[in-house]
Formats: structure tokens, C-alpha cells, sequence
């Protein structure tokens, strides 16, 4: 009997034990909204956790996460040692939080950057620093002390603090004692720390409630507008921009060396630029080699603390400590070359050119449906299918389903007859094949011009991919009667006055030509180069709230730098369809 109590009593224990534990583990989450164009790879990169962690708590995460659902993000040791993750709830403002969570409204807004009284909403997740700077009490942006861990001030005098003072120029102990209608000795007894009643700029003072006074109302409560526009650094020109650039031109692959070189080049032609409209630069150039000591070499020059902006590097292992320098010292870092790098959801400096694989798909994906509403959609199944499409045809594939729009698929040896049955006359029909590559043009070409040809009354394009500007050269004629679209987020046409102009100007520069393939390096050095350093010359530490203004025309690259979540960097959204029409017109469709 006493036995089978003590059974009892364990299966009772462990039942109540492995309530409470996933009563805990229910609750050591946060609410996550996920937006156009993230992944699970992007969102566990934000948050510091893995997927594997992400998918156990949102079982089929990994097959398929939608646009505006929810989900439950981990807080595990690794990612709340630093800093706590906060999603707004209904009612809760920056001030709430500021006493929720004892640090200021400063430091609230210096971890999220990309947070305004403007997107401070529910749902939104905000990052939360664990403590303010060691031996300072937190302040919000009026002067306010914040009660944190440690805060130290004795329980008396906090009680009779009526309100803080920061004490201004030429202020003395008793013109601050009449301004508050209070006695010298009531302000002395309520600040002990004061020696002798002397007072200083910029000390913080305790103004008691007047003798035997009942405090009558408290302190008005200041609003998000407030908090915000208080704790917003002030802009600060920029008399001379310090720009390093940091590349392998030697000790590494030649090829690279070359199209570093190329960059490094058309970056000058860019300076050349900016310093004819009467800008001053110092421009630092340095060899990164391709291994990280070399780096690191580098970042210990006393001048490179002083930088406003990097350029660099293009090797995937120096990304993260050249990153780590630029947060530290809050330097912008423009990474021109990788997409596949996750640094830019977690640093709030980066500006990553090259645009990450699902949010480039998404934004293609939203242009393509507002583009070709209602069309037929027919995929040709290439022989040898590229590897990097899959992704993208499945998405596409997604997305056109779930619009209800029927999808048909051709084999790439497909017979006239079997094209032709495929045709919906009363629609437009768009072809897509599912590889980017020339040879699959060179296959599929002949017999789309053919069925074009001999089915007049149907409307029919082709649809493809950025490389395709390399090919152009081989399949103009074909391209523009088949009335040929594909998506870029670069894209240069050699005909126009821009283009022409550049590409004599480099040749009279460096003796030489550009690279043929694309994108051209020439082209990326000057349009990066051009774009930031004029954003500096113009508004200098507040490039980033007016990024939205600057109205430049580039030679190649485009610009749509959205940040990814409140506390990361910037990534460009960029996409271009360009467009061979059966007019012999060569157009780029600009969606924004």
C-alpha cells in the first residue's frame, strides 16, 4: 500500500512539474508578425536563435510562414543575455516600457533605430537593452530619473522628489530654490550628495514637495511624440567625409582582383564627381587580401576609428568583424557584393546592396501579379534546370495559387502542336522556363518565335531572369519579337546618353573596358560610391530619415533601402522589369 502511494505521489509530482515547465516554456516567448519578403532564415537571424528552435515551437514553419501570420520566437540564454525582446501590446507607450523594463527612453530609441512615434504600434517587436551604462542611472528624454537595479537613491528622498532639475548655465543653489519655491535647505536635505550647496552645469537635482506640503498632482506623463523627438540625436553636418574602402585587389583569385579593381575605379570616377560639385573627401584605400588577419590589420590604424563610411569587403569570413567595428565606432557600412550574409538583421550600420534571395523573390513576385493580371501562366520545363531557380519558381508557384490562377507547364522539346494547345487566346500568355541559362534559350527561342509567328491573334511574352542581360547581344531580334520581360534589380541600357557617357569616360580614365558581364563593376563603384557620398554631402548623420528624398539617377543600380526590423540595417528592395516590346522599344519598368 505504501508502495503504491508513493507511485501515486511521483506520477502526481511529475504531472505538476511538467505543467509548470510548459506553463514556463509557453511563456518564454515573443510574438513575431512576419513581413513580405521574410524567411525563416531572415527571422532567426534577427533573433539570435536557430530555425530548429523557431520550428519546434511553430511545427510546419519550415515548409511555409504567410505574410501577416504569427510566430513564436524563443527566448533562449543566447539571445536575452544582452538585450530582451519586446512585441507592443494594446495600450503600452515608450514611457510604460521606460518604467516596465527600469532603462530610459534614450536607450529604448538608440537600440531601435529604425523605431518613431510613427510605426510605435501593436505588434511591433522593439529590442530592450538589459541595463543602462554601468554606474548611471537611467534617464527618459525629460531628465526623469528611471528606477533601475542600480539606481541609488535612498526610499525617502525619492518619495519627496517633486520633480528633476538638470542645472543650466550660471544657475545657483538659490535662484533654483526660488524658481521652485522651496528653501536652500529643503533642495540640500533632499540631494546629500551636494558639498557645500555648490552646484554645477548639468548636475541632476531632486526638487522636494515644499515643507509639510501633500503633493497635489503628479508629474504629466509624457507622451510617444514627446519621448521620441526628446531622444532624437541631433543631425550634424559634415564638413569633410572620411571614406575607407577595403577590397582585395591583390593576394587574391586574379579574376576577383580584377572586378575589385573595376569597382575601386568606377568608386573614383564617383569622387571625381562629387568633388567637382564642391564636396571634400578623404578617401582611405586598403587591401584586405583574403583572409581575416589581413583585415584586422587594417581596423587596428588609428584612422580608421574616425571613418563616416566603409566600403567592403567581399569575402563572406570578414563580413562579421568588419561589421563589429563598424557598430562599435557607429560607422555605416556598405557591403556592395554578398546577399547571403545575415549581419544586416542584427546591425543597425549595414547597407547590404545585393539583395537577399526572398526579398528580392517577394518584390518580383508582387510585380509580376500587378503586371500580369489575369494572363496564362505557362512554365517551360528546362532539361537541366538551374539549382538557384528552385526556390523562386516554387514561390512563384505559391503565389499564383493561391490567387487561383491556373498554371500550365510545356516540356522544352515541346512540339508546335503541343505549345499552340497551350495557348489561351482570350488572355495574355507568358512563358517562363525554369532555367536562366543560355542554353535553354537557345533551345527554346526558335519555337516560341515560330509559334508567335503563326498565332498572331494570341498576345505572348517570355519571362525570365537578371542574367539574360548577358545573352542580350545573341537574342535581341527574338527578345523583342517575343516580347521579352525580365526582372533586375540592375540594369543598364548601353543605347542611352547615360550609359554612353559613362562607359567613353571610363575608357579615357583607365585605358581599357569594362567587363562585359553584369553586372559591371565600373558601373556598381560609381552608382554605390555616388549615392552615399552624396547622401553624406546633403544630410550628413541624418542620411537615413531622408533617404526617401534623394532623387538620383543611376547608371546601373538601383536604390530602395528599407530597414529589415527595428534594431538591423538596410537592405535594398530595388527590382527593375525591363521590357522588349514588339514595337522595338527597350523599356524599364520602374514599379515605386
Amino acid at each position: 500500500m505504501r508502495t503504491f502511494k508513493r507511485l501515486m505521489y511521483c506520477a502526481l509530482f511529475v504531472v505538476i512539474f511538467t505543467f509548470k515547465a510548459n506553463a514556463q516554456e509557453n511563456k518564454s516567448y515573443i510574438l513575431h508578425t512576419v513581413e513580405k519578403g521574410q524567411s525563416l532564415y531572415s527571422i532567426s537571424s534577427m533573433y539570435g536563435v536557430s530555425q530548429s528552435d523557431i520550428v519546434k515551437l511553430n511545427p510546419g514553419s519550415d515548409e511555409k510562414i504567410f505574410v501577416g501570420g504569427t510566430l513564436r520566437i524563443p527566448i533562449t540564454p543566447a539571445n536575452s543575455q544582452k538585450e530582451t525582446f519586446h512585441t507592443i501590446a494594446a495600450g503600452e507607450t515608450l514611457y510604460r516600457l521606460t518604467l516596465k523594463y527600469g532603462v530610459s527612453a534614450q536607450d529604448i530609441c538608440d537600440a531601435n533605430p529604425g523605431l518613431s512615434a510613427d510605426n510605435f504600434r501593436i505588434g511591433q517587436v522593439i529590442r530592450i537593452p538589459n541595463s543602462s551604462t554601468p554606474g548611471s542611472p537611467a534617464r527618459d528624454a525629460n531628465d526623469g530619473i528611471v528606477p533601475t537595479a542600480s539606481t541609488q537613491i535612498p526610499g525617502p528622498v525619492q518619495s519627496r522628489c517633486r520633480e528633476m532639475h538638470k542645472v543650466q548655465k550660471k544657475e545657483s543653489l538659490f535662484s533654483i530654490s526660488r524658481q521652485y519655491g522651496v528653501t536652500e535647505a529643503d533642495i540640500i536635505a533632499a540631494n546629500p550628495e551636494l558639498k557645500g550647496g555648490n552646484v554645477k552645469k548639468g548636475d541632476f537635482l531632486c526638487i522636494p514637495y515644499p515643507t509639510a506640503q501633500i503633493p497635489a498632482q503628479t508629474k504629466t506623463t509624457p507622451t510617444d511624440t514627446q519621448l521620441f523627438t526628446e531622444s532624437r540625436r541631433r543631425p550634424q553636418r559634415m564638413s569633410i567625409i572620411k571614406a575607407a574602402i577595403i577590397l582585395p585587389f591583390v593576394d587574391s583569385d586574379p579574376g576577383e582582383a580584377a572586378r575589385m579593381t573595376e569597382y575601386y575605379e568606377g568608386f573614383l570616377m564617383a569622387v571625381d564627381s562629387m568633388k567637382r560639385s564642391g564636396t571634400s573627401m578623404d578617401i582611405y584605400t586598403y587591401n584586405s587580401g583574403s583572409d581575416v588577419s589581413s583585415l584586422n590589420s587594417i581596423l587596428a590604424k588609428s584612422e580608421m576609428k574616425k571613418m563616416d563610411l566603409i566600403f567592403g569587403p567581399l569575402y563572406q569570413d570578414q563580413i562579421k568583424p568588419l561589421a563589429d567595428f563598424a557598430e562599435k565606432n557607429n560607422i555605416r557600412l556598405v557591403i556592395p557584393f554578398t546577399s547571403k550574409d545575415n549581419t544586416v538583421f542584427r546591425n543597425p550600420t549595414i547597407y547590404q546592396v545585393n539583395t537577399p534571395q526572398s526579398y528580392l523573390y517577394s518584390e518580383v513576385y508582387e510585380h509580376f501579379l500587378r503586371q500580369f493580371q489575369n494572363a496564362n501562366i505557362i512554365f517551360i520545363e528546362a532539361t537541366n534546370g538551374s539549382k538557384d531557380k528552385v526556390e523562386f519558381l516554387k514561390g512563384l508557384r505559391d503565389e499564383l495559387r493561391s490567387r487561383a490562377i491556373v498554371i500550365r507547364s510545356v516540356k522544352e522539346d515541346a512540339t508546335p502542336a503541343a505549345l499552340k494547345s497551350v495557348l489561351n487566346p482570350n488572355k495574355p500568355n507568358i512563358f517562363i522556363p525554369t532555367s536562366g541559362s543560355n542554353v535553354t534559350l537557345i533551345k527554346i527561342l526558335p519555337q516560341l518565335v515560330l509559334l508567335t509567328r503563326e498565332n498572331p491573334e494570341s498576345k505572348i511574352s517570355l519571362f525570365g531572369y537578371p542574367e539574360w542581360q548577358t545573352y542580350t547581344k545573341d537574342h535581341l531580334d527574338a527578345f523583342f519579337e517575343l516580347d521579352t520581360y525580365f526582372y533586375s534589380s540592375f540594369y543598364t541600357n548601353n543605347l542611352l546618353p547615360a550609359a554612353i557617357n559613362f562607359t567613353k569616360d571610363y575608357r579615357r580614365w583607365f585605358r581599357k573596358d569594362m567587363d562585359e558581364r553584369y553586372p559591371k563593376f565600373g558601373m556598381l563603384g560609381f552608382d554605390t560610391g555616388y549615392f552615399f557620398l552624396k547622401g553624406l554631402s546633403l544630410y550628413g548623420s541624418d542620411l537615413e530619415k531622408n533617404m526617401q528624398r534623394m532623387d538620383l539617377i543611376p547608371i546601373q543600380t538601383g536604390f530602395k533601402f528599407q530597414r529589415v526590423n527595428n534594431w538591423g540595417g538596410f537592405i535594398n528592395k530595388k527590382v527593375y522589369f525591363v521590357h522588349f516590346t514588339r514595337n522595338y522599344e527597350l523599356l524599364k519598368l520602374d514599379f515605386d
